[in-house]
C-alpha cells in the first residue's frame, strides 16, 4: 500500500534529524521509502513560541496496516529522542504524521487517517503535492485541489 508520512522538526540540526528519520524508516520491515519531497523552512503552527520548522514528506509502500504503521513511526520518534510532553503542538526534535494511507479512512482511538488537519494544513500539503498532487484525501478531494482551496 502506498502511504504517504509527513515529517518535520525544529529543534536541533533539522535537516540531518529528517534525513535520519526517513532512513530509519527505510530500515523496518515492511516499509519501503520510495520518494521524498523537497524539504522547506516554515513558520511554527500552534501558539507555543517556538523555533521555525523544516518540513517534508516521503512515500512508502507498506505491508504494515495502519496501526503498524503509526506504531513504527512512533518508534522512530522515540529513537531520536522525541518526547512527548509538555505543550501540545511545542517545539520537537521529529514529527512524523501519518497523513494518507492509500484511500482508506480509519478512525480509531489514537489513530485517524487521512490525518484530521491536513487539508488546511500548507506546510504538510505543499511536500504531498511535491509527491503526489493527485492524490485523493478521502471526503476532500485531491492534494494539489486543497492547496488551491487554501489559496496564495
Amino acid at each position: 500500500m502506498r502511504a504517504f508520512v509527513g515529517i518535520g522538526s525544529n529543534l536541533g540540526d533539522r535537516e540531518a534529524t529528517i534525513r535520519r528519520a526517513v532512513a530509519l524508516l527505510d530500515e523496518i520491515d515492511g516499509i519501503e521509502v520510495v520518494a521524498m519531497s523537497a524539504l522547506q523552512e516554515t513558520e511554527p503552527w500552534g501558539p507555543v513560541e517556538q523555533p521555525a520548522f523544516v518540513n517534508g514528506a516521503v512515500a512508502v509502500e507498506t505491508a504494515l496496516e495502519p496501526p503498524e504503521l503509526l506504531a513504527a513511526l512512533l518508534d522512530v520518534e522515540r529513537l531520536l529522542g522525541r518526547v512527548r510532553t509538555g505543550e501540545r503542538w511545542g517545539p520537537r526534535t521529529i514529527d512524523l504524521d501519518l497523513l494518507l494511507y492509500g484511500e482508506r479512512v480509519v478512525d480509531e482511538p489514537g489513530l485517524a487517517v487521512p490525518h484530521p488537519r491536513l487539508h488546511e494544513r500548507r506546510f504538510a500539503l505543499e511536500p504531498l503535492a511535491d509527491l503526489a498532487p493527485d492524490a485523493v484525501v478521502p471526503g476532500r478531494g485531491t492534494v494539489a485541489e486543497l492547496l488551491a482551496d487554501l489559496g496564495s
